[in-house]
Formats: C-alpha cells, sequence, structure tokens
C-alpha cells in the first residue's frame, strides 16, 4: 500500500477523559476526532482494543482474544442513549480517578453495569422499539461473526464457571474439546454465553459508529495486531495444534526478544509459539481470518515484532528471562503472500525495532510495507544513524516515540550530556521545547507518515509513559485531562501540520473544519 504524505496522534481509547474511570466510546472518543480534524491530522493510531485482564497486567498485547474487543471500552451513557440502561442506572457513579484508570475498581463496577443493561435486553418486552431492532441486530452480528465469537463465547464462559483459572487447569475433557464436554457445558452456561454475545455486539456496534465517523472526517485509523497471542486465550484453547503445547496443553516455548535497547536481559513475554508449519498446511486461514476481521474495524495495521514472521526468538518454558532463547524460522513472504491473495492490497506498517537483520529489510521491502522511525533513538551522535530525519527514506513512519518509549520530556530528562549535545546540534534549539523540537523533526522530515503520541503534543513528562517493558505492573493507565486539549494547542498542532504539508488541502477538507485556527472548541470531556 502506498501512503500519501499524512500525520497522526497515537492515543488509546483508554487515556480519553471521562467520569467512567477510564476512556470509552462515548462522547470524548467524538470530540477527540473533532480535535484531529480541526488540526489538520488524518490518522488517528491506536493499540491493540482487545479484551484484557488482570492476570496480564491489563495488557492490550496478552488479550484473551485476537479478534474480541474489550468490554471496558463500551460507553455507558451510549447504552442510556439506545435504552439499554435506565438514565438511573448512572447516578451512582465511584468516584475514579481523572487521570490514572484503576483497572481493578473500574473492571468490578463496569462488569455489574453491563450485566444489569444484559438483562434489560433480555427482559425488554419482545416487540416495538428498540426491543425488535436491538434483537435483530444482534442475531445478525452473531451469525456474522460466528467463526470466532463461538469459541470466544464459550471460553469466557468456562473461565468463569472455574473462577478465572487458565484453561489448562479445567477438566480434562473440556480442556480437550471432547464433543460431549462441548455439548453439555454449552447448554448449562447457555445464558453466559450469551451475555458474553450481547457485550461484543455493544463493542463492535459502538466501535463502528466511532470508526465511521472518523472516516466521514477524513481520518483513518491505524489499528494493531500483536504478532502473538495471550497463552490463556480463546484462540489457544480452540486451536491447540497451531501452538507449541505439551500434552497437557502447557507451552513448550514462549516468546520474546533477547537483551536490546529496552532490557539487558531481554524481555519474556511468555506467550506460545506458533506451529507454523501447521499454519501452512492450513493454507494461513487463521492468520488470514483475523487480519480480515481486523481490517473491519481498522483501516491500516501496525503489526508488533514485525522481524518475529522472519525468525522469532524462542525462550524454553520456565526460564526467568529471555537471554537463554535461540532464533527460529518464521514463515516469511509466504504467510503475507497467502493474505494478499485472500485479502487483497494490505494496509499493514511493519514494526521493525530492534535487532534487524538484512532478512527482516528484505521481507519487508519485499511486500513494501512501511517500517517505523523512532526519533528518540536517533542522536547517538552518528550522522549516519539511520533514525535521523535526513537518513529516511519517504516510505515510512516517523515516531517521536511509541508507547514503549518514554514521553519526550522524560526521554530528554534521562537522556546523558553526549545525547543532549548533539540534540541540540541537530535541532538548532536549546531544548526548553523539546517535544515541540522533535515534532517539527518528524512532521517536516521525508517520512509519508508522522505520528506523535498525544503525551509529547501535550508537553508531559515520565508521569504520563504509557508502558515500560518489563515492569510488570503500573502500565497502560495514563488518562488525559479534561482540559488539556487548549485552543493553543490545537493552533500549534494546526500550525506544524500545514507547514509542512501534512494536512488535507482546503477541497479534502469537510466544511465545518476548515477554518481551523483559532477555533473555539469545548474539551474532550
Amino acid at each position: 500500500m502506498e501512503f500519501s504524505r499524512t500525520s497522526g496522534v497515537l492515543l488509546h481509547p483508554t487515556s480519553l477523559p471521562g467520569r467512567f474511570g477510564i476512556g470509552d466510546l462515548g462522547d470524548a472518543a467524538y470530540r477527540w476526532i473533532d480535535f484531529l480534524a480541526e488540526t489538520g491530522q488524518t490518522l488517528w493510531q491506536l493499540l491493540p482494543l482487545g479484551f484484557t485482564g488482570a492476570a496480564s497486567g491489563n495488557s492490550p498485547y496478552q488479550s484473551l482474544s485476537a479478534f474480541a474487543g474489550s468490554p471496558l471500552l463500551i460507553s455507558p451513557e451510549r447504552l442510556v442513549a439506545r435504552k439499554l440502561l435506565a438514565k438511573a442506572d448512572l447516578d451512582q457513579v465511584p468516584q475514579f480517578p481523572s487521570q490514572t484508570v484503576d483497572y481493578g475498581r473500574v473492571s468490578d463496577w463496569k462488569t455489574r453495569l453491563l450485566h444489569r443493561s444484559f438483562e434489560q435486553f433480555k427482559a425488554t418486552p419482545a416487540s416495538g422499539y428498540p426491543a425488535d431492532e436491538e434483537r435483530a441486530a444482534f442475531q445478525a452480528f452473531t451469525v456474522a461473526n460466528a467463526g470466532w465469537l463461538d469459541d470466544f463465547s464459550l471460553f469466557m464462559a468456562l473461565k468463569q464457571a472455574h473462577d478465572g483459572r487458565p484453561w489448562n487447569t479445567w477438566e480434562p475433557a473440556i480442556r480437550a474439546r471432547q464433543a460431549p464436554a462441548m455439548k453439555q457445558w454449552s447448554v448449562d452456561l447457555a445464558g453466559t454465553i450469551e451475555e458474553h454475545q450481547y457485550l461484543q455486539y455493544l463493542f463492535f456496534t459502538q466501535w463502528s459508529a466511532v470508526k465511521a465517523y472518523a472516516n466521514r472526517h477524513n481520518i483513518k485509523i491505524i489499528g494493531d495486531a500483536p504478532i502473538f497471542v495471550g497463552y490463556d486465550s480463546a484462540d489457544v484453547w480452540a486451536n491447540p495444534d497451531l501452538f507449541y503445547l505439551d500434552a497437557d496443553g502447557s507451552p513448550l516455548a514462549g516468546a520474546g526478544v533477547p537483551p536490546d535497547y529496552f532490557s539487558k536481559t531481554g524481555q519474556l513475554w511468555g506467550n506460545p509459539l506458533y506451529r507454523w508449519e501447521a499454519m501452512a498446511e492450513r493454507g494461513y486461514e487463521w492468520w488470514i481470518h483475523r487480519i480480515r476481521v481486523l481490517l473491519t474495524m481498522v483501516d491500516i495495521t501496525r503489526i508488533d515484532h514485525f522481524r518475529g514472521f522472519e525468525a522469532y526468538w524462542s525462550v524454553p518454558a520456565g526460564e526467568a528471562t529471555a537471554v537463554n532463547g535461540h532464533w527460529i524460522k518464521g514463515p516469511g513472504r509466504d504467510l503475507f503472500v497467502a493474505m494478499k491473495r485472500t485479502l487483497g492490497d494490505l494496509p499493514i506498517i511493519a514494526e521493525d525495532l530492534g535487532l534487524i537483520t538484512a532478512d527482516v529489510i528484505a521481507l519487508r521491502d519485499g511486500m513494501a510495507f512501511p517500517g517505523m522511525k523512532v526519533l528518540q533513538f536517533a542522536f547517538s551522535g552518528d550522522p549516519h544513524n539511520e533514525y535521523l530525519p535526513h537518513n529516511y527514506s519517504p516510505h515510512c513512519v516517523v515516531y517521536t516515540g511509541t508507547h514503549d518509549n518514554d514521553t519526550t520530556l522524560g526521554w530528554y530528562a534521562a537522556a546523558g550530556k553526549k545525547e543532549r549535545h548533539f540534540v541540540h546540534r541537530y535541532t538548532g534549539r536549546d531544548g526548553s521545547e523539546i517535544h515541540w523540537d522533535l515534532i517539527r523533526l518528524a512532521f517536516g522530515s521525508t517520512a509519508h507518515v508522522a505520528i506523535v503520541p498525544l503525551q509529547d503534543v501535550l508537553g508531559l513528562g515520565s508521569e504520563a509513559r504509557m508502558n515500560t517493558p518489563g515492569q510488570p505492573g503500573g502500565n497502560w493507565e495514563w488518562r488525559c485531562a479534561e482540559d488539556a486539549l487548549t485552543p493553543a494547542i490545537r493552533d500549534r498542532l494546526n500550525e506544524v501540520t500545514e507547514v509542512f504539508g501534512r494536512g488535507l488541502s482546503p477541497s479534502e477538507t469537510p466544511p465545518e473544519h476548515r477554518r481551523r485556527h483559532h477555533v473555539r472548541t469545548r474539551p474532550i470531556s
């Protein structure tokens, strides 16, 4: 896919402001899209939207399903508007933190609220609006998504019936998906299964509306596909033959990366590894189905840890760190050729950071996928550093930093004297506005696409960091303050976008957003 000269902002929906303890798909999401349009942006990048849990530290990269969406993102106010909750149900909202997500409290409260919505959905009289329309839409959704939804909803019901324990601790018959056990559990848990289907219906209905609104405003959504899936997931339970597991269903090895910039002992992710030969025998149908579903949710997808398709780091089960792993060849070009044959053009961004070999570059370039450049990696003092803007080829995506980096202010505060000195020399600035210095470098570069985390637009420090690789807790919690997006910030982002030719032309800009300078708008609360 050929990318035009554009720009956008990285912000996960959980970071949107609002009174329900976590960002959601309600009014704040629409006002966020308005902000992007008003500042000339045409891209909104997200982290994975999957169903997360406390056992994985609430990481969107360790989801309970590669297909399902997170119910925590469902907007309660939108449910009230559709008569799927009563207005009184929102009268007693707990006092949640406004600038961090307390996942435990939010999950407990929202799970009860969504259960109330399901009960109301089931109890609504069987005729008249909205009952007929909602029921018909719900049934259509379950039929259209049966290919992943049936396994997922049964998996989630089984986890509840087993007090949240991992699937490999369940009774042998259902752990092994024996037909009599599958039939019996499906009958016994029918109500809970339907509730999980209902939650996915709500999520996808709300997300589809948000995406449609973004697209109407000439904004494309960049999603994120982790290369690996979580072990305790519907994907592994439903497809054990596609992963390296022992006879009891436990992983024989786990995924990770060797020691690198982020960690001296590497990163031990623990995800089970694919049996790529089994995937190939089935024509890579699982991966094709995964990307097909994802591309109904987003316009472009970033594939995390792209180098793992060429070769992946395998760490034996039981290791405490990722140091004692080894490289194993991945599927390479065959996977993407199979995808392209079925899906057509692949709007993919390759996350090619870390230890990248000539073979990885050949795979990326052979498929014409743009790679990533991160400015925080650029200032070693070597003018030939591949992350310096003057060394870019246009077919790439430049970031000031990613969700795994510190914010630009945090990075600069921790940088060594040599690194800071080179930043000053390269930018011709003194670093007093380092976040805008790097934004200008990114937007002014030859890269076709420039993406900036919202934390850098706002000039926030390490307290706003989204993730610290290798740190088990305290990640994925940052939220944007309600009054953060001031007119001054809007004007400045709009200015740098226009100066470097990354916005829409006047003829492409929706009429309501053509006069972007000094636009007076309300905060995205």
